[in-house]
């Protein structure tokens, strides 16, 4: 595998090793000793979660707090979208900046997102399926997020703002200058 950091420390584009022939393909999607080799980066995934989505559906921008902050290895099994994550970790040099990056079923590249960002994806095609390993338990009490759209993060998202899908509880999150003075 090709483990790339991003612009952003400690986030890394994954490209795992494909083997294909005339049968079709086969792919190691994770394996723990060697992304420690890549990366430097000691994990262990605790909880794998997938969704199915129509194009233009936006996922995000979301993450868990505290002692439930999750670090993630994301890919997409079928389809493509856009995947987003922003640094909100409060001493960093890149906070409110973000990674953008293609993940398709096609390119198998996978993101590792740490700890301490906030993550969403819009979806490019119909049909998408999109995979997720975590590092820390899912708790409901300790969920947050920003804004979709949030003026001083200015993420491109690459579909015009009304033809996104949202949920209602993502269309009423606060701007990043909104949760850091909470």
């Amino acid at each position: 595998m090709i483990a790339e950091e991003t612009s952003i420390e400690g986030c890394y584009i994954i490209t795992p090793r494909i083997f294909k022939d005339e049968r079709g393909y086969f792919i190691e999607t994770f394996n723990n000793q060697t992304f420690f080799e890549k990366t430097g980066i000691a994990t262990q995934f605790v909880q794998d979660n997938q969704s199915k989505s129509s194009a233009g559906v936006l996922r995000g921008l979301h993450f868990q707090q505290g002692g439930h902050a999750q670090g993630k290895l994301v890919r997409v099994i079928q389809g493509s979208v856009l995947d987003i994550c922003v640094d909100l970790r409060p001493n960093s040099k890149t906070l409110g900046q973000y990674v953008s990056l293609v993940l398709s079923g096609d390119n198998f590249k996978q993101l590792y997102i740490p700890r301490g960002f906030a993550h969403g994806f819009v979806v490019l095609e119909d049909e998408t399926i999109f995979s997720f390993k975590c590092d820390n338990f899912y708790n409901k009490n300790s969920e947050g997020g920003i804004i979709y759209n949030d003026p001083d993060i200015a993420i491109d998202w690459r579909i015009p703002e009304e033809k996104l899908i949202l949920s209602d509880k993502d269309k009423h999150l606060p701007t990043l200058k909104e949760y850091l003075a909470k």
